[in-house]
């Protein structure tokens, strides 16, 4: 990779270096079923219009149903280095300089139920899918944000908390450590 101080945009501006990158793309499984989907609904349109060959309207459908995986499949965890410093970035909606963060834990999959569920605090940034197992769950420490912790799906949280470079909490049993803004 280049270094972020060589590298530059159109604007002259530096380009910061991925450190990171994961695409949360749906399961195998789901493109399937959207393809069967696409059929059906090819089917039924040949109900309506019997002149139009069965199979033409099948495959006609088709490209509705990889758009709609694509669309779905559109969100991206990426970690940058640049002179600022390390930034995580959510899909490109959200950001979140590392200087805010204290420590982060990787929640399993056995325990996501919990963490998602009556352990919350409606304060938390939450972004998860369904499709993914594990979450991440970042603490922050600034005094200028309600948000008490990030809370994000990830197929592999240990290596995005590594290329985080926040210190790990160690996690008691199957349930992550309850944060909340009054700890």
């Amino acid at each position: 990779m280049s270094n972020a101080s060589q590298s530059t945009d159109t604007g002259g501006r530096p380009v910061p270096d991925v450190v990171y990158s994961e695409r949360l793309w749906i399961p195998l499984w789901w493109w399937l079923i959207g393809a069967a989907v696409a059929a059906l609904i090819g089917y039924e349109l040949h109900l309506a219009f019997p002149s139009v060959p069965t199979w033409v309207l099948m495959v006609a459908m088709q490209p509705v149903s990889l758009a709609a995986g694509a669309w779905l499949s559109r969100s991206r965890l990426t970690v940058t280095a640049g002179p600022a410093g390390r930034e995580f970035h959510i899909a490109g909606r959200a950001h979140l300089p590392l200087s805010a963060v204290s420590r982060a834990v990787a929640v399993p999959r056995s325990a996501k139920r919990a963490a998602m569920g009556r352990q919350l605090d409606p304060a938390a940034f939450v972004f998860q899918r369904p499709w993914v197992g594990p979450l991440a769950l970042i603490v922050l420490d600034d005094a200028d944000d309600p948000t008490p912790y990030w809370l994000v799906s990830s197929r592999r949280p240990h290596r995005l908390l590594d290329a985080l470079g926040v210190p790990q909490a160690p996690i008691e049993g199957d349930r992550p450590a309850h944060t909340s803004p009054a700890e």
